[in-house]
C-alpha cells in the first residue's frame, strides 16, 4: 500500500484505498490529484515526495468526500502547496462538516463525526481552467458527488475520481454511493465513450478502456432501481424501502452505513419519481412511496 506506480514519462499513482494521482509538472515540482483519507496518509505521501526529492507545488481535488480530501490539511501546513476544488466541492472542502450533515440531513452525532466522513478542513480555491497546468483538461463527472471533476493530463492519461467503482467493490457492496443518479448513468455513458492512453479510476484498477466496467456499473444502477420498484408494488414508507434493502443485499446496519446507502436510496427514490416509474403521497403524515402504472 503506498507504492508509487508510474505510468507515463511524467505521470504516476499512488496505490492507495483511493488512488492518489502525482504528475511532475517539471523535474522537481509534482502536483498530486487527491490527497487520501487522513494525516497519515499525508505524511506517506510526503514520505514519497521527499524520497524523490521532489516539492509539491498544488493538489487538485476532484470531489470532497473524506477520503480523497484527508491528506489536505496536512500537505498544505508542511508544503505551502496551493489546493483547488471544483465548485460546491471547494466549499464543502473549506466547511468538511458539510458532508456528514448532508448525509445525515441534519447535525451529524458523534458516530458520524470522524475521518471517514469529516476531514479536516483545508484552504481550498475554487478550480478555475486557469489553474490548471498546460496542456490538462479537466473532465465534468456529476452524479457520484456534486461537482465531481476528472483531469487529463498533458500525456493523455486520464484520472477519472469515483465514477467507477471495481466489479469486486459492487459485487461485495451492492449499493455505491450516487448523489444524482440521472447524471452519473449520464456520466457513464460518457466515459464508456472515452479514448486515452490509459485511465484511473480511484477505485477500480487501471486499464486503457473503461467501456465494460462503466457498463457494469450502469448494469448495477438499474438492477438497484428496479429492486426499488418491486419492493414498491404496495405504498412503502422510505425506513421500509430502506429495511428491506438492507435485507435482500444481506448488508449490515450502522450509523455509518444508513447515511450513505439512506442516502444513496433517497437520490435512487428521487430518480424514479422524477421520470414517472415512482408516485408519492402522504397517508397519516407519512410520505409514502408506490411504483406507478405502467
Amino acid at each position: 500500500m503506498y507504492e508509487l506506480i508510474r505510468v507515463s514519462e511524467n505521470d504516476y499513482y499512488i496505490q492507495s484505498p483511493a488512488k492518489i494521482g502525482l504528475v511532475k509538472l517539471n523535474d522537481k515540482e509534482v502536483c498530486l490529484i487527491d490527497s487520501g483519507n487522513d494525516k497519515d496518509a499525508g505524511r506517506k505521501v510526503r514520505k514519497i515526495l521527499d524520497e524523490n526529492g521532489w516539492e509539491l507545488k498544488v493538489i487538485y481535488n476532484t470531489h470532497s468526500n473524506a477520503d480523497h480530501i484527508g491528506g489536505n490539511k496536512y500537505l498544505q501546513g508542511q508544503t505551502g502547496c496551493r489546493i483547488y476544488a471544483p465548485e460546491i466541492e471547494g466549499d464543502f472542502t473549506r466547511h468538511p462538516v458539510l458532508e456528514p450533515a448532508f448525509l445525515y440531513g441534519g447535525y451529524p452525532c458523534k458516530e458520524l463525526r470522524h475521518k471517514f466522513l469529516l476531514a479536516q478542513e483545508s484552504n481550498a480555491e475554487y478550480l478555475t481552467k486557469e489553474a490548471l497546468p498546460d496542456g490538462w483538461e479537466s473532465i465534468p463527472l456529476p452524479g457520484h458527488f456534486f461537482d465531481m471533476v476528472g483531469f487529463r493530463t498533458r500525456d493523455d492519461v486520464v484520472y477519472l475520481a469515483d465514477c467507477l467503482s471495481s466489479r469486486e467493490t459492487l459485487d461485495k457492496y451492492r449499493i455505491s454511493f450516487v448523489y444524482d443518479v440521472g447524471a452519473y448513468i449520464e456520466t457513464l455513458e460518457m466515459v464508456k465513450k472515452m479514448k486515452a492512453k490509459l485511465f484511473i479510476p480511484a477505485h477500480a484498477e487501471p486499464g486503457e478502456d473503461m467501456c465494460q466496467l462503466a457498463q457494469y456499473n450502469i448494469d448495477k444502477v438499474m438492477e438497484i432501481g428496479e429492486k426499488i420498484l418491486n419492493i414498491c408494488a404496495v405504498p412503502r414508507s422510505f425506513e421500509e424501502i430502506l429495511q428491506r434493502l438492507f435485507t435482500e443485499y444481506a448488508l449490515v446496519m450502522n450509523f455509518e452505513q444508513y447515511v450513505l446507502v439512506g442516502s444513496t436510496v433517497r437520490s435512487y427514490l428521487s430518480w424514479l419519481k422524477d421520470t414517472g416509474r415512482l408516485k408519492a403521497g402522504f397517508e397519516q403524515n407519512r410520505l409514502l412511496l408506490e411504483k406507478a402504472a405502467d
